[in-house]
């Protein structure tokens, strides 16, 4: 429908919505740009207040996607006119929590009546406009890294039935509710720092903590974050974006606990059916790849891991440093050059 649009021709919009990416971001000085972004969606777990960290640790990692820092948001509220307001205390706290962690400050929202819960944030954040990270730019030779596991659309699923187990329940809920704060931490600046937010001087001083640092280790040519799509729905966007064809190799791809056991069962988000629809004719398959596996890879994920494409010099140092800081970062696949399949499964 976008595109159906009129194009705004405004020359401070450094990445629109042109290439699908994780947010927007918008010139303010040479050295500051925003980083804006908003998500919501309907519960996909029965306790309130996780609900509202997954919504949060979902709304936030857009702003991580691009590289930048967090520094505000709304909360966008959508609750029954006779719910519990208890509830919705709940999901408040929960999101709130998230936001906290993240150094980002809950700055007001807006709610309505509606008979379904609905609930998110929408996010504002800075980056220094020469490190904007985007999914543009993967080059022929880098690699591929992934941060998180696969599989919490197909469990959410089985969550919404009654059917998953326990132990998948609490697998998925962890991963849903890690931020992508340290991961980015990582990716920008070679480090993991304290994660302080900046003081009001700092912020109005084009927020120093994003202006390019010799301290900058890593050669980082892209970066998004797997979420609704599936990791095949955003490896299409970070090829057509990048001019280059992509190579995954399915056995380093992690996959959550119970995720296959859910496909075998049939436990399959309308989400993951649509990506396939649309996306599988980009893809070459090995016939050594098994078909749960062909199935997870178009599962819709929700506040995934971050696909990253850099180096192959620095696949290894940034995988260890990662790793170092508690992200479990493994190399999934590298970057071609154009070709057909636009991504190919070994």
């Amino acid at each position: 429908m976008l595109g159906k649009l009129a194009r705004q021709q405004d020359p401070n919009v450094l990445v629109g919505f042109d290439h699908a990416d994780d947010a927007g971001v918008y010139l303010l000085t040479p050295e500051t740009a925003l980083v804006q972004t908003v998500d919501f969606f309907t519960p996909i777990v029965d306790d309130p207040y996780t609900f509202g960290q997954i919504a949060a640790t979902n709304a936030l990692s857009d702003v991580y996607a691009m590289g930048g820092k967090p520094l505000t948001s709304l909360a966008l509220v959508c609750f029954p006119e006779k719910g519990d307001l208890e509830i919705l205390e709940r999901i408040l706290a929960g999101g709130l929590s998230k936001m906290i962690e993240a150094g980002c400050t809950v700055v007001g929202g807006h709610s309505i009546r509606d008979e379904e819960t609905k609930f998110g944030y929408s996010v504002t954040g800075v980056i220094h406009p020469k490190r904007v990270l985007a999914n543009q730019g993967a080059q022929p030779g880098d690699r591929l890294l992934f941060t998180k596991a696969l599989g919490t659309g197909v469990i959410s699923t089985a969550i919404k039935k009654g059917v998953a187990k326990q132990e998948w329940i609490d697998a998925a809920v962890k991963s849903m509710t890690t931020l992508n704060k340290a991961a980015a931490e990582v990716i920008t600046t070679g480090r993991v720092g304290p994660g302080l937010r900046p003081s009001p001087a700092e912020r109005s001083s084009a927020a120093s903590d994003h202006r390019p640092s010799a301290n900058d280790a890593f050669a980082v040519h892209a970066l998004t974050d797997v979420t609704g799509f599936g990791l095949i729905g955003h490896a299409r966007e970070m090829a057509l974006a990048s001019n280059v064809s992509l190579v995954f190799q399915s056995a380093n791809i992690p996959v959550l606990e119970g995720a296959l056991d859910c496909i075998h069962a049939g436990n399959i988000p309308g989400g993951l059916k649509a990506n396939r629809d649309f996306a599988e004719c980009m893809v070459g398959y090995d016939q050594s790849v098994p078909a749960d596996i062909r199935t997870l890879l178009f599962d819709p994920q929700t506040a995934g891991g971050l696909l990253i494409a850099l180096s192959a010099e620095d696949a290894g140092p940034l995988t260890r440093a990662l790793q170092d800081a508690g992200v479990h970062a493994v190399e999934i696949g590298e970057v071609r050059s154009a070709a057909k399949p636009l991504v190919t499964i070994c």
